[in-house]
């Protein structure tokens, strides 16, 4: 075969292939400072500062964020975690409707501020529909709000048993990362923010 026999094919190849190249996962990257804050007032929010606190990354914790609260500092990333705590919500003096909106003014100015958003789900499905009353769609409602317009997912594989996270992930092109045990998010974590 002729040397531009080959050139051509090889060309042809590459072309070929340049969707696949194009289509690949994209990464789950971000940058300190952070903000830590909930929808829903779940516990996993102290999950996540202790995991934070392991791997040695600057953050600051307001249970309450509100958007005004993303120009104190240059923050960089803002983590979400998702799940709501009927008992976290009423100790607060907050609703559902609340917490919804809250979380959908902040990601809308986190966009604006380009900042980058992680929407974590750590509690698996026992914070989820298993574990919620007959009718309580509480949980399910801050996936809604908050999977759908971040950056990065972050979920505990347990809390991803019917797919729904991995559906959000790939209809929205987002970086998926699950992890079996709790204590992997500190390599989850490291990974990211290295």
């Amino acid at each position: 075969m002729k040397k531009s026999t080959i050139s051509l094919l090889a060309g042809a190849m590459l072309l070929a292939a340049a969707p696949f190249l194009s289509a690949q996962a994209p990464v789950a990257k971000a940058e300190v400072p952070i903000l830590l804050t909930s929808c829903g007032q779940s516990p996993g929010v102290g999950m996540i500062s202790v995991i934070l606190r392991k791997v040695g990354v600057a953050y600051d914790l307001a249970p309450l964020a509100a958007p005004a609260d993303l120009k104190v500092k240059p923050y960089k990333t803002l983590i979400i975690v998702m799940g709501a705590s009927l008992k976290g919500m009423g100790a607060a003096g907050i609703a559902i409707e609340d917490e919804l909106k809250r979380a959908s003014t902040l990601i809308d100015e986190a966009r604006k501020l380009k900042i980058k958003i992680i929407g974590a789900h750590v509690e698996g499905m026992k914070r989820r529909a298993q574990g919620a009353e007959a009718g309580d769609t509480t949980d399910e409602q801050t996936i809604d709000t908050v999977a759908v317009k971040s950056d990065i997912l972050l979920v505990w594989k347990d809390g991803n048993g019917d797919g729904r996270f991995t559906a959000i992930a790939t209809a929205k092109n987002l970086p998926l990362i699950e992890f079996e045990k709790q204590l992997d998010m500190v390599k989850e974590f490291e990974k990211i923010f290295k």
